[in-house]
């Protein structure tokens, strides 16, 4: 029996949802040292799907195919190619079918290669640009020219950092295998980081004509998902991260409009926001708060689950004594300008301009634009100024649109 709907329908969900998974378990049979071969198999098996339903339809099954075909690639290729068949030789025959079992794709087997390539990948000898990058190509699936738009980077620059990024890994002597709980203590920050910083170029995209671009969140969350399933990594501080991605991703939807602008917070249509995900994120936080540790996500967290809420009269004194805790355990330009924003609507605008003024950031486009919106109620020519500034330095066409939008009615309210 056929599955319903089309190759050119089912496939290209199917390479998203399998391929990197496909992939891990590869990985954690040959090796970081031969993961080109690992996703060269990959590659042919989604290939070979794409030939063969073309021509006799989508199996009632189509990721299980997808396995058996991988699986048998996979043993063909430890057949037939010298190096491998040396090494095979070389066993017992004991030893033998223990390495031919290791192909066996099943749910336990794909969750366990999945959450040892994360760690895999997070690997700290990279930058997080490099970690962002690789973790899109190999735990998402995505294409070079696909993190190329995501990034507005020429293809080739992407290809260098990855090629540099992959260097490491196979230099890493990293096993994709059972995670021990050093491995994990050691990498979690920097798997973690990695998760936050992929759902925030899609949450706040800095580059490029999207603002926001819904599949590098729901690939975040996916990953983070992984992470909450094992026992061994599912830790307050993922708990939290989770948290905050499902609270930030319940206004997705709200935040831009049918033509693709962006809408501001203050203006956006509660009724879109997803009440499921707000649940989700409830879950999330409650789970986080087993034990004593207070991370920057659970900080981050809190603010969120403040927004979220329908009243706004009472959650700006919690905003601001969040980001007051934030700024002490992690300051950054951008936390440092969240809390002078909380600071105006709890004090007011012209008692957080001498609060702003203090950071410096000059050359900050969102220096620019906070100032801008602080002027705005008493000094007009300085507000005006300050947008101005803010539009000049922003590489985002959104952002500079809704900047444009706040210097236009800026001005208005001057005449």
């Amino acid at each position: 029996m056929a599955h319903t709907g089309s190759h050119n329908e089912v496939l290209p969900h199917l390479f998203r949802q399998e391929y990197a998974k496909m992939t891990a378990v590869l990985c954690r049979h040959f090796g970081l040292r031969h993961m080109e071969t690992a996703e060269d198999i990959a590659g042919d098996t989604f290939l070979k799907a794409s030939e063969h339903w073309a021509i006799h339809g989508v199996p009632e099954n189509p990721a299980a195919w997808l396995y058996t075909v991988a699986k048998n690639k996979a043993k063909d290729y430890i057949k037939h190619l010298s190096v491998v068949e040396t090494r095979v030789r070389s066993q017992t025959e004991t030893e033998r079918i223990r390495y031919e079992e290791a192909f066996e794709y099943h749910e336990q087997s794909i969750a366990d290669s999945q959450l040892a390539m994360i760690f895999a990948v997070c690997n700290p000898a990279n930058a997080s640009k490099s970690q962002i990058c690789l973790a899109l190509q190999i735990l998402c699936g995505f294409s070079v020219e696909e993190i190329a738009n995501a990034f507005l980077t020429k293809v080739e620059t992407i290809k260098k950092r990855l090629q540099r990024a992959r260097s490491n890994l196979r230099n890493d002597h990293f096993q994709v295998g059972l995670l021990s709980e050093a491995a994990i203590v050691f990498r979690l920050p920097t798997v973690l980081k990695t998760l936050y910083l992929v759902f925030n170029e899609g949450y706040f995209s800095k580059t490029g004509d999207q603002l926001v671009r819904k599949e590098l969140c729901s690939e975040a969350i996916r990953l983070g998902l992984v992470l909450t399933e094992n026992p061994l990594t599912n830790t307050p501080q993922v708990n939290a991260l989770m948290a905050l991605m499902c609270y930030q991703s319940s206004r997705l939807e709200a935040r831009t409009g049918a033509g693709n602008e962006t809408i501001r917070f203050d203006d956006q249509d509660r009724g879109q926001w997803d009440k499921a995900l707000i649940q989700r994120g409830h879950h999330y936080l409650i789970n986080a708060t087993t034990g004593n540790e207070i991370s920057a996500y659970h900080l981050e967290a809190g603010i969120a689950y403040w927004h979220t809420v329908i009243s706004d009269a009472n959650k700006w004194p919690h905003i601001l004594q969040l980001y007051n805790q934030l700024i002490l355990i992690e300051y950054s330009p951008m936390v440092a300008l969240n809390r002078t924003f909380a600071f105006a609507n709890v004090y007011g605008q012209e008692e957080a301009i001498s609060e702003a003024e203090k950071l410096q950031l000059t050359g900050n486009n969102h220096y620019h634009a906070l100032l801008g919106y602080l002027y705005s109620g008493t000094d007009t020519a300085k507000a005006l100024a300050h947008y101005e500034q803010a539009i000049r330095l922003t590489r985002s066409k959104p952002e500079k649109q809704v900047l444009s939008d706040l210097k236009m009615h800026c001005a208005a309210q001057q005449r």
